[in-house]
């Protein structure tokens, strides 16, 4: 079952704790995790100073073929994953990057990625991922309400609210790069809600200053 953080109010005080934050995506033959697969997994961690380390970023070769659908939208292509690990060879590494504990995951739209996930750990007879995680996609919701009031259809897509913030889009529907995108979005969102946030201990000159240098 995804564990969701759900308490709005007090994203900035987890924020500024300290604690570490991994984004990230995924890339899947299909929709359904049960009959479909991971093609590819990119993350980035970090924390209210930066970065920590290098990105988490990952091509891998399902069991299925790779329909046209999926080509045209993410342009990996059949051939591009002839040689690369399989799920199961790359689970321990990605479990080890996200780690657990005190690390958070953040995704647009999280249940998704953390479903698949879930299904690829099972098939390999391993744990679920117990990580709370924040959903941007409810995240922004919340935040931007009055998106949803606009005539045009998908507000709260992710390269849509890309495009709205200014956040630099270079490869859309490849994971590492729509984990980066999440990150900033993720930021971005704490940045406007300042004034909504409870209980942080670090005045709001400073927060803004800390997400200025990091954003």
């Amino acid at each position: 079952m995804v564990k969701l953080f759900s308490d709005f109010k007090h994203i900035a005080r987890e924020f500024y704790s300290g604690k570490t934050f991994v984004a990230f995506d995924t890339e899947t033959t299909g929709l359904h995790p049960n009959e479909e697969h991971v093609i590819e997994i990119g993350a980035i961690k970090f924390n209210c100073e930066g970065l920590i380390g290098e990105p988490f970023n990952i091509l891998i070769k399902p069991p299925v073929p790779v329909s046209k659908f999926i080509t045209d939208l993410t342009h990996i292509t059949n051939e591009m994953l002839e040689n690369c690990p399989s799920m199961t060879q790359v689970l321990p590494e990605f479990m080890n990057y996200i780690g657990t504990g005190n690390t958070y995951l953040i995704g647009h739209n999280v249940p998704f990625d953390i479903q698949f996930i879930d299904a690829e750990l099972t098939r390999a007879s391993l744990p679920a991922i117990k990580n709370l995680a924040f959903d941007t996609l409810q995240l922004a919701r919340w935040a931007y309400p009055e998106f949803s009031y606009l005539p045009e259809k998908g507000q709260y897509k992710l390269q849509s609210l890309a495009a709205r913030f200014k956040i630099n889009v270079e490869a859309a529907h490849r994971a590492c790069d729509d984990a980066r995108v999440c990150k900033e979005l993720f930021h971005q969102i704490i940045k406007d809600t300042l004034s909504r946030q409870k209980d942080y201990e670090i005045s709001n000159e400073k927060s803004i200053f800390l997400l200025d240098a990091i954003y």
